[in-house]
């Protein structure tokens, strides 16, 4: 429960007005004093995250979000980073009162609805003033799902959870039952794969990177093995082996090393490419790669990265890749960037995205971007697929997605 990478968690967002209840209850589901809680309107500032494993769900995050209708100086930051909470919720939890229903609740709905977030309405407070079946049937018929009434004060924690984790379970998305595969329908039961994995600073001391770990644990799944050595081993590695493996994988900084020695009839492909499966759109990132050949000196280029890691001199995103971008452009070129949960509003002024591999995103947050930059019809690319298309290997390492 306490390794499991927020990124893979199911994300429920509990929101409302301000003074609904909403750190309350947090702090009754938790367990714990994990929000200030107090009767002054806009006390939760920043997004309150709370991972917890909630059986037999599993590992969840929730997000505690500050209060809508809330007039105090900082309310409008407050509502900025509560926007980007709901870009990578699952799930929104709506609170409220028996018979408070009106232009905040409304304005919430409709942030879920074009966010395509399930939403569970919660009626707190139930305890002084039960709400009539008119109520709780006009809840129903907004949001989707039956109300869940509760007392965030009086009722024992393990009331609440027995209310609630009904409701989510009912709510969970298809995609968090069954999540795309990242490799499982590209082998079969039995073979080998061979995952070239480079020892670098990219690489701490005694861990591989996550990307590497879902790869890994995927291949075993699916009931078949893998082959893991360096780079400066890899082609030992394949000399060694009796019987062709029946994919591999690298490292993106690698690819060319890769496509060099592995025999044309052996599929190969990159772990940032396979991540972008079930991160994002596999068909919008290789759109992308198509401006990377339109690129010109000037021209403005956003990276978004998604965790907020301290940047070598030899960062891949930030020194390599628009080393690589401007050198293909002849020139030049004009890049910002970005990190963690934050992203441009305004995306227009763009050429191109480069977003990394997302590992430390949810899937949801990732498709949000795509649509915001789909919207304002500025390409984005994976950083696996720039780098193959840079170095000349894209369509080598796109063959196992082939129909």
């Amino acid at each position: 429960m306490q390794t499991t990478p927020k990124s893979m968690r199911l994300q429920i967002a509990i929101s409302g007005r301000v003074n609904s209840g909403k750190s309350t209850l947090l702090n009754k589901i938790s367990g714990q004093d994990i929000s200030i809680t107090s009767p002054i309107p806009g006390t939760t500032t920043d997004v309150v995250e709370k991972p917890m494993e909630l059986r037999p769900i599993g590992p969840v995050l929730f997000l505690d979000t500050a209060g809508l209708a809330d007039d105090t100086q900082l309310g409008t930051n407050r509502m900025e980073k509560s926007l980007k909470a709901f870009d990578r919720a699952d799930i929104m939890l709506l609170i409220t009162a028996p018979g408070v229903w009106g232009e905040t609740e409304e304005k919430l709905l409709a942030l879920a609805s074009e966010r395509k977030i399930a939403v569970i309405p919660v009626i707190n407070k139930c305890d002084s003033n039960v709400p009539d079946t008119v109520f709780t049937g006009l809840l129903k018929e907004k949001c989707g799902n039956e109300a869940v009434l509760i007392s965030a004060t009086a009722d024992s924690r393990e009331e609440i959870l027995d209310k609630i984790k009904p409701a989510l379970i009912g709510a969970v998305p298809e995609e968090f039952v069954t999540p795309p595969p990242m490799i499982g329908d590209l082998i079969t039961p039995g073979s080998t794969v061979v995952l070239i994995v480079p020892i670098d600073i990219q690489a701490p001391k005694g861990r591989l990177i996550l990307p590497q770990v879902q790869v890994l644990r995927e291949i075993l799944d699916s009931g078949s093995t893998a082959v893991i050595c360096k780079t400066s081993d890899y082609r030992k590695t394949l000399e060694n082996m009796k019987t062709p493996p029946a994919l591999i994988i690298c490292d993106s900084q690698v690819v060319d090393t890769m496509v060099e020695q592995t025999p044309t009839d052996i599929p190969c492909t990159t772990f940032s490419i396979l991540l972008s499966r079930i991160k994002g759109d596999l068909d919008s990132f290789m759109r992308g790669t198509e401006v990377i050949k339109q690129l010109s000196p000037g021209d403005k280029v956003l990276i978004s990265e998604g965790c907020t890691h301290h940047a070598g001199d030899d960062d891949i995103g930030r020194v390599k890749i628009p080393r690589m971008l401007e050198k293909k452009a002849g020139g030049k070129l004009d890049f910002t960037i970005c990190a963690g949960h934050d992203f441009p509003e305004n995306l227009s002024e763009y050429k191109l995205i480069l977003h990394c591999g997302a590992c430390m995103l949810n899937r949801r947050e990732v498709l949000r971007r795509l649509q915001l930059a789909g919207t304002a019809g500025v390409p984005v690319v994976n950083y696996g697929m720039a780098i193959s298309c840079c170095k000349g290997v894209l369509d080598r390492v796109m063959g196992p997605f082939r129909k």
